[in-house]
C-alpha cells in the first residue's frame, strides 16, 4: 500500500477543498484557546478575540504573509493571569498580558537583528519539544479542574456542565 505525501510550499495555494479543510482545522484550533482561556480565568472573550486579531494582523504584516500563523490565547498564562487578577483585579491581569505582548515584540526584534542560529544552538528542537509537552501536561489537570467545577477553589466542589459545550 502506497501513501501519498502532501507538502505545500510557502507560495503554493492548496486546492479549494483542502483550503476549506485547513481553514476549518485552523478555526477550531483557534476557537478553543481564544474562547476557553478567557472563560477559565474570568476575563472577556471579546477582548481576547480583538487583541488576537490585531496581533495576528501585525504578525502577518511583519512576516509579509510568509508564515500562516494565528496569535491567540495561551494556556501557559492561566496561572499568572489568575494571580494578577487576584492581586490587582482584571485590569492588572490585562496589563500583565499586554506587557507580555510587548516583551514578545522586543524579543522578536532582537532575534530579527541577531538571527536565529544562536537561538537554535541554545534551544534545539530536542529541548523545546519536551518543554512544551511538560507545560501541556502540567496544565492539563488545572484545565480539567477549572472546567469541571463551578468554583475549583471552593471547599465543596460542585460539578459544572457549562464548559462541556466548548
Amino acid at each position: 500500500m502506497s501513501q501519498k505525501k502532501v507538502n505545500l510550499g510557502v507560495r503554493e495555494v492548496p486546492k479549494p477543498l483542502n483550503w476549506l479543510t485547513f481553514s476549518l482545522q485552523h478555526l477550531f484550533a483557534m476557537f478553543g484557546a481564544t474562547i476557553l482561556v478567557p472563560k477559565l480565568v474570568g476575563l472577556s472573550p471579546g477582548v481576547a478575540l480583538i487583541t488576537s486579531g490585531l496581533g495576528t494582523l501585525a504578525y502577518l504584516l511583519i512576516t509579509k504573509g510568509q508564515i500562516p500563523a494565528y496569535l491567540g490565547s495561551s494556556f501557559a498564562f492561566i496561572a499568572p493571569i489568575i494571580a494578577a487578577k487576584a492581586a490587582g483585579g482584571p485590569g492588572a491581569a490585562m496589563i500583565g498580558a499586554f506587557m507580555a505582548g510587548i516583551a514578545y515584540g522586543l524579543i522578536a526584534l532582537l532575534i530579527q537583528q541577531l538571527g536565529t542560529d544562536w537561538l537554535m544552538r541554545l534551544l534545539p528542537p530536542v529541548v523545546v519539544g519536551p518543554v512544551i509537552i511538560v507545560i501541556g501536561l502540567g496544565l492539563a489537570s488545572t484545565a480539567v479542574n477549572m472546567a469541571m467545577y463551578e468554583d475549583s477553589g471552593a471547599k465543596v466542589l460542585v460539578y459544572s456542565a457549562k464548559h462541556f459545550g466548548v
